[in-house]
């Protein structure tokens, strides 16, 4: 019969029946009580109320029993720190008993009652275990050892455990080895304190072969944190370790890998030794590849960074990379990664070959990665890069929109690596111009259309076409058509006066990017200024770009390597980034407001020393989102602007545009050393023909009034509708937040919508993630029917904040309220 009976429904009272059979004579019903405790405590019911009584049925000579009771204590003791003192006594006896399952039961419990009350009473059994004559006990409280440091570190070397743990180094059972190891090296995470000498890693080689898989793991992992002193020491090392490249179990492999990959590194490069080496890492990794797709997927995160860190481990593997019709998505995509980094001049058309196959399969996720993987092979082989322009030109003719569209991003790329090479095929791209609708293509061949304008005879045409739906583009597709026209434009000036002034018009006027209308405005300053400078920097000629762009930064990719086999390696990311402890340091970063507070405001850092930059918690965040002081320091000698360009009011947020500054300061250093027009000058040359007079702007702008009450820093968003009448009893309120000399304003225009006069108005802030509060209460007389009221409260920040969804939200349902007569 099953323990199925155990999680049946149960009946009303079953709580006092449960309690009578616990503290029943009969052994039999005991037990059978116990198992309906566990069953009920596993299915998430409280039965914490019978903690005595299932306590009391610690004294037993029956393992079973002993087995349940203990799993129920682990669970209650924690809720129950009091009653488990209870259960001391029996510890200690349990650690004695003849047995020697119920000394490790007894001892393994130990370690999982995480109770501050009882670990004292716990040190004592815990030594006499640590020197049982049976190695199962000693095994088991090695590992009682790092739970105990988890919950007392003070306790434990106090105690002298650290030392207990390096004897059991020496210990003739490996599996006692493996354990201590283990144990020494989690302590040893928090606070080093045990080192590892030649004569212990003598003793761990001896113990690895006999040793279970994981104490192998165990085993591995602490050698690869043990620096030899020389080259001999690193080879013996490499030598004894290397057989078990060859074990079955997949975390053994890698573990050892792992050593051997850190131990390279400390050997003469291009010596024998390393070639030997390198010849037997190939062939168990390969090995992987034959096994579960899941551990596939590991190995092939692993070799990826192998590859990346010595390529000529796999060199010759290539074949094994090829994608198989029944392999998982997430596997061919490793594979694809592969093969691109193993890719060279001698097989080369293998791979393109395999590629072309790959980009008439079905899954539109792997068909794009190919076509891309297409392109990355003719930037990094140059010798393949005319196959590979010739293939893309074949999968263009396919017609297949993704496929076509990936072509044109790619093409773009090899025309950036190859320029004057291959233009001839831009005829071909044309041609399908209106299949592309997704935003990255659309902005290659934007790009290609304004890099090579001058060899596309209808390329204002083309561009214009893309003009007609500006403001339903994508950012990355806008920003590439505004420099794409100004390219046209400095090319061909004569037939493309208007489309420029269109362009920058939608971008600077229309558009509420910020990202747009910085680069717009800068476009427009350059071409007002100095149209020669303007062709020197957006004509100047582009860097090739690199052969491999997806590559690990060095460091990183060391740090990776000396974590093969870890999750770190299947994220490609440092530990630091997933593992919460790791952030603790961050989160408590001292930052003391009180003596900052104190600090006179004459003292300044000395230049010489670095300030250190501490990364704020998202909590003050959240405070201090409004609170950030965005404009520049004053300096003394500044000057109130004399004349502003027309439609240039502070472009960048602090653009000085005095008569006698410099254009190229204006613009942080671009090198245009032409003087801002000046009001009492002469008009200056349009750069379209013109002269800069008011009938003939060259831009259209109109001069924005300037006065020391509206200057506000940085953008103002425009009015929005906050309130509607039929919502707010007649009360229609349009708002925006400004920003004035570092203080936020809520301006707002009331309008009222009934036939009878409103008054008493007043706001209130819900808690937000801003802090935001207003400073006093709204000043306005009594608003006659449809007449309006322009209203302004100035706010703070020291409010209490809580965060919103989204973050940067505040609108009025949640954020305030009005209330009014």
């Amino acid at each position: 019969m099953t323990d199925s009976k155990y999680f049946t429904t149960t009946k009303k009272g079953e709580i006092f029946e449960l309690k009578t059979e616990l503290n029943s004579d009969k052994k039999e019903k005991k037990r059978e009580a116990v198992k309906k405790v566990i069953a009920s405590m596993t299915v998430g019911k409280d039965v914490s109320a019978l903690f005595p009584d299932v306590v009391n049925c610690m004294q037993t000579d029956n393992v079973e029993l002993k087995k349940l009771v203990y799993l129920y204590l682990m669970n209650y003791a924690k809720s129950q720190p009091d009653l488990a003192i209870m259960a001391v006594n029996t510890f200690v006896k349990d650690c004695e008993d003849p047995n020697p399952l119920i000394r490790a039961l007894a001892v393994r419990t130990m370690g999982c009652i995480r109770v501050d009350k009882i670990t004292e009473y716990l040190c004592e059994p815990l030594r006499k275990c640590m020197k049982d004559e049976d190695p199962y006990v000693r095994k088991t409280a090695a590992v009682c050892v790092a739970k105990l440091h988890d919950i007392n570190p003070t306790l434990v070397e106090d105690q002298g455990f650290v030392e207990l743990l390096n004897d059991l180094l020496s210990d003739s059972n490996p599996m006692v080895v493996a354990n201590a190891v283990a144990a020494i090296t989690e302590i040893n995470e928090s606070r080093p304190m045990v080192r590892i000498n030649l004569q212990t890693v003598n003793k761990l080689l001896t113990a690895l072969n006999e040793c279970t898989e994981w104490g192998q793991v165990f085993i591995l992992d602490a050698l690869a944190n043990y620096e030899p002193k020389d080259e001999r020491e690193a080879q013996n090392i490499c030598e004894r370790i290397s057989p078990r490249l060859a074990h079955a179990n997949a975390a053994v492999v890698l573990s050892t890998v792992k050593v051997l990959m850190k131990l390279i590194n400390l050997l003469p490069e291009n010596s024998d030794f390393i070639t030997q080496l390198i010849k037997k890492l190939a062939p168990p990794m390969v090995t992987l590849l034959s096994a579960e797709p899941e551990i596939q997927y590991v190995a092939l995160r692993n070799i990826n960074l192998i590859v990346q860190k010595r390529p000529e481990v796999l060199k010759q593997e290539m074949k094994v990379f090829f994608v198989k019709y029944n392999d998982p998505i997430y596997v061919k995509m490793e594979k694809l990664d592969i093969m691109i980094r193993l890719a060279q001049q001698n097989n080369i058309s293998q791979v393109l070959s395999e590629l072309k196959e790959y980009a008439a399969e079905v899954d539109v996720d792997f068909v794009r990665k190919a076509v891309r993987a297409i392109g990355r092979c003719a930037i990094k082989v140059e010798q393949s890069s005319e196959k590979c322009v010739a293939t893309l030109l074949d999968l263009i003719q396919t017609k297949v929109n993704y496929v076509v569209q990936e072509a044109v991003v790619v093409i773009k790329d090899i025309f950036r690596k190859y320029p004057n090479r291959y233009e001839n095929i831009i005829s071909n791209l044309c041609e399908n111009l209106d299949t592309l609708d997704e935003p990255e293509a659309r902005a290659s061949m934007i790009w290609i259309i304004g890099e090579y304008a001058e060899r596309i005879d209808n390329a204002d045409e083309l561009l214009e076409s893309f003009v007609e739906g500006f403001h339903d583009e994508n950012t990355q597709v806008q920003l590439q058509l505004l420099t794409a026209v100004v390219k046209l434009f400095l090319k061909r000036p004569t037939d493309t006066q208007q489309l420029v002034q269109r362009v920058l018009s939608l971008a600077t006027q229309d558009s509420d990017n910020p990202d747009l209308r910085d680069r717009g405005y800068i476009y427009w300053r350059l071409l007002s200024a100095d149209p020669g400078a303007a062709k020197e920097v957006v004509l100047a000629e582009k860097p090739l770009i690199s052969e491999e762009t997806d590559l690990l930064e060095p460091s990183l990719l060391n740090q990776l390597v000396c974590h093969i086999g870890s999750l770190a390696s299947v994220y490609h990311k440092p530990p630091t980034s997933f593992i919460d402890a790791t952030r603790q340091p961050l989160r408590a970063a001292p930052v003391n407001a009180t003596n900052d507070s104190k600090t006179p405001a004459t003292s300044q850092t000395p230049q010489h020393q670095p300030q250190s930059t501490v990364i704020p918690s998202q909590d003050n965040l959240i405070a201090d989102l409004l609170s950030l002081d965005l404009t520049a320091p004053a300096a003394p000698s500044y000057q109130q602007p004399q004349a502003a360009i027309p439609g240039l009011d502070d472009l960048l947020g602090g653009f000085d545009m005095g008569a006698t500054t410099n254009t190229a300061a204006s613009l942080g250093g671009i090198g245009l050393n032409a003087p801002l027009p000046n009001p009492g000058a002469p008009p200056a040359l349009d750069i379209f023909g013109g002269f800069g007079n008011e009938s003939n702007n060259t831009f259209g702008f109109q001069q924005p009034p300037t006065s020391a009450s509206n200057v506000s820093n940085g953008y103002v968003a425009p009015k929005e509708l906050w309130l509607d009448a039929s919502k707010g009893k007649g009360l229609q309120i349009e708002g925006t937040f400004a920003r004035r000399n570092g203080t936020i304003f809520m301006e707002m225009v009331f309008t009222n919508k009934v036939m009878q006069p409103l008054s008493d108005f007043a706001v209130q802030f819900n808690t937000n993630s801003f802090g935001l509060t207003p400073t006093g209460p709204i000043n306005v007389d009594a608003i006659l029917p449809n007449q309006s009221a322009n209203v302004e409260v100035s706010c703070r920040t020291n409010g209490e904040a809580r965060k919103t969804d989204p973050l940067t939200s505040l609108q009025h349902k949640y954020a305030w309220k009005f209330l009014f007569n």
